[in-house]
């Protein structure tokens, strides 16, 4: 491994001398360092024969790893950069960090894995989204978390309905529809009232927001899945499919969504000794964990 890539949330003033650091600390073990120019801008590096700067798709091209410093939104954006698998190091610099576990104390002992090939990893599945739009061109782009078709107005209900593999589901009456990846189902699905996937499951999950019936509860269906939800009614609000929270199209009734397992998956770096549920416990303060603390008799 010759390159390392480095992505940095743009206006993360506070990541300049972390960025100037991993520069020199890559530099030093005979490694080059692939910038884009948000990310050299922040910490004040120039270009030279070991730091490349070019823009964040050409900067993606080159790595042969991938450093992320920022939140979550910062290591989706940067999904979207890669065309091909590479070891991807999230850092947390965000209020969260539940994809971005790694702390800032533990980017160089985790790096040093990565060179070595002894990193402890996990491998997480991305959704292919096609936008269908009448009159307009369609719409296709992968997404880590999720696509959510939801509206503008607090007074009003959306209609869609949905299908998988071509069998008719159910038309929900709602404020939208949150279709999700297990690596999504701990964002908006979650606050929604969706199952917790454990990241590695293939399944996607459908919930519905805010539903106008009782019966209607999240889904769970295979990853090999076709999904196909279409607008039927959007009752004079603006109704947008939102591509991971950073992606948005407005929609018209009887526009309509498809979503089905991408080709591409992501390969995360996990700190070592921390696991997916010591993350739900830390970072979501799941469970209770307070019976492991209760003194013995």
């Amino acid at each position: 491994m010759r390159t390392v890539g480095v992505l940095a949330r743009p206006d993360l003033v506070e990541a300049g001398p972390a960025i100037r650091e991993l520069v020199q600390w890559l530099r030093d073990r005979g490694r080059s360092t692939s910038l884009d120019e948000a990310t050299a801008s922040l910490g004040g590096v120039e270009s030279s024969a070991t730091c490349h700067i070019s823009p964040g798709r050409a900067m993606a091209a080159e790595a042969e790893a991938l450093v992320v410093l920022g939140g979550d939104g910062t290591l989706l954006a940067a999904s979207r950069l890669l065309d091909h698998t590479v070891p991807i190091l999230g850092v947390n610099f965000g209020s969260l960090g539940f994809l971005t576990e790694i702390a800032l104390v533990e980017l160089y002992p985790t790096l040093q894995s990565v060179l070595d090939g002894t990193h402890a990893w996990e491998e997480r599945q991305l959704l292919h989204v096609a936008v269908h739009r009448a009159g307009r061109p369609d719409v296709e782009a992968d997404v880590l978390n999720d696509v959510v078709l939801g509206k503008s107005g607090a007074s009003r209900i959306i209609e869609v309905d949905v299908s998988v593999d071509g069998l008719f589901v159910s038309a929900f009456r709602a404020d939208g529809l949150i279709v999700s990846s297990p690596t999504g189902s701990t964002a908006y699905n979650l606050a929604a009232g969706g199952p917790i996937l454990h990241p590695t499951l293939p399944a996607i999950v459908l919930t519905p927001i805010c539903p106008h019936m009782l019966t209607n509860r999240p889904l769970v269906v295979s990853d090999d899945a076709r999904i196909e939800v279409r607008l039927l009614a959007s009752r004079e609000v603006e109704v947008t499919a939102a591509l991971d929270g950073q992606q948005t199209y407005t929609l018209s009734d009887r526009d309509g969504v498809v979503v089905t397992r991408s080709d591409r998956r992501l390969h995360l770096v996990k700190a070592a000794g921390r696991d997916f549920y010591e993350v739900l416990r830390t970072k979501l303060k799941w469970g209770d964990t307070s019976a492991r603390r209760r003194p013995g008799p």
